[in-house]
């Protein structure tokens, strides 16, 4: 006789319940969610039971918290409410013991497909959700654009980005040498940013965030609020950012410097040229970002003092990311170096500089036989033959992990204290793929 595996009905009618009770409250796009993540059990991977618990548990907290508030109302008018108690009571119990079947032994006999660093999809999708989900509750505009294109339907487009990050985290931890997906994935994420942006010009400006057009220049992070004398979301975004993944900004999350790696991959140079070129610019780096960040963070100071226009203060601005443009096509081209990244945008120092308050860092061990295969594909020049002896990084680097592939031995790694090296790399890759993720969802104009 076949034997099959028992479906999980309770966790399927607890999502059903949670989905007719948001469709009641006319949260259609909520609904559909949670029905879409229940056929999602059918696809039977194990990553989902973790997934399954922890919205379960939100549930739990949604009857509880609605049965105490329709109690409250119905006792200060006066009306019974014994009969409601005795209607969600069993409905909050269900749930509940739902929430603990993904995690027993019938629920691993359904979710049996396991696959490498599941625990690590699991977290991607619950960050991923999370944040953007708060970030929904809490922003005065609307923040997904699926809310602005088909207003309630946010929350399908947050399934589709946590599902999203789910994949990724596994593709990037399942590959040894990530860095031809990195710079395609980046390239992706730059593209969505600026193909939104014209949509914005051109089709509607429900495209664009605010209605309002914002240069997408890195340098304004800093400069825009001294001119403006307020508006500080980007520089808190920023800020957190270098909290939770340090200076990875700049090779995960910034919309400009995808061009300027892709630039600086065409680059054919010998092993010796591309040495020279990154001592050069390992020591240019410093001096060269400060001077344009004193540049841009003056220049709006100044325009500010003096009470310039606005169209003076875009134009400066315009020209300062069209020339960032011209190091990139002519100079980074050639050198093999992100030397727009390097020498031109001063959020590079930045984060460099204030990346350091997270302890995650990448560095060498004792096998390494200075062999020097990782510089070739270093392009932020933080693997100089001097950082190489040093056994760790230049001051430049961005954690964007491209030389751990190309090193033969396993000599390097990322280092997090009182983590293993490869817990050090899954904790860094869910946390830079989640925000990847997230600022897919919400890095509007």
């Amino acid at each position: 006789m076949i034997r099959f595996p028992a479906v999980p009905v309770l966790p399927l009618l607890s999502l059903a319940l949670l989905a007719a009770h948001a469709l009641r409250a006319g949260d259609r796009g909520l609904s559909l969610a949670l029905l879409g993540l229940g056929a999602l059990i059918f696809s039977r991977r194990s990553w989902l039971r973790p997934v399954l618990a922890c919205v379960l548990l939100w549930g739990c907290l949604l009857w509880a918290g609605t049965g105490a508030d329709l109690v409250r109302l119905r006792a200060a008018t006066g009306e019974p409410w014994l009969r409601l108690v005795l209607i969600l009571g069993p409905v909050l119990a269900l749930t509940a013991l739902s929430a603990a079947l993904p995690l027993t032994a019938r629920g691993r006999e359904f979710l049996h497909r396991a696959a490498p660093n599941d625990a690590a999809r699991a977290a991607a999708f619950l960050a991923t959700a999370a944040l953007l989900l708060v970030a929904r509750a809490k922003s005065p505009l609307p923040v997904l654009l699926a809310d602005r294109l088909l207003p309630g339907s946010g929350p399908l487009e947050i399934l589709g980005l946590a599902l999203y990050a789910a994949w990724l985290c596994g593709r990037l931890l399942d590959a040894r040498d990530t860095a031809r997906l990195r710079l395609r994935l980046w390239l992706g994420f730059s593209i969505v940013f600026f193909g939104q942006l014209l949509l914005g010009l051109l089709v509607s400006e429900s495209f664009l965030m605010t209605g309002r057009l914002h240069l997408p220049v890195p340098a304004l992070i800093a400069a825009g609020p001294i001119f403006r004398g307020g508006g500080l979301f980007m520089p808190i975004l920023f800020g957190v950012t270098l909290l939770l993944v340090g200076p990875a900004w700049c090779s995960h999350l910034c919309y400009i410097g995808a061009w300027d790696g892709l630039a600086a991959s065409r680059a054919r140079l010998s092993p010796a040229e591309l040495a020279r070129v990154q001592e050069r610019a390992a020591r240019w780096a410093l001096p060269a970002r400060l001077s344009t960040l004193t540049l841009v963070c003056g220049a709006a100071l100044g325009l500010r003092l003096f009470g310039a226009s606005w169209l003076l203060a875009v134009w400066g601005a315009t020209l300062f990311g069209l020339a960032g443009v011209g190091v990139m096509i002519i100079l980074s081209r050639r050198a093999g170096v992100m030397l727009h990244c390097l020498t031109w945008c001063p959020m590079g120092l930045v984060a460099n500089l204030l990346g350091r308050i997270n302890p995650l860092r990448v560095r060498m061990d004792a096998s390494c036989t200075r062999c020097g295969a990782c510089a070739s594909r270093c392009r932020y020049a933080a693997l100089t033959p001097r950082d190489i002896d040093k056994g760790r990084p230049g001051p430049t680097c961005t954690l964007c992990g491209d030389c751990l592939g190309a090193c033969a031995h396993g000599s390097l790694g990322y280092r997090f204290p009182g983590l293993s090296a490869a817990s050090a790399r899954t904790l860094f890759l869910t946390a830079a793929v989640s925000l990847h993720a997230v600022f897919l969802g919400v890095a509007r104009i």
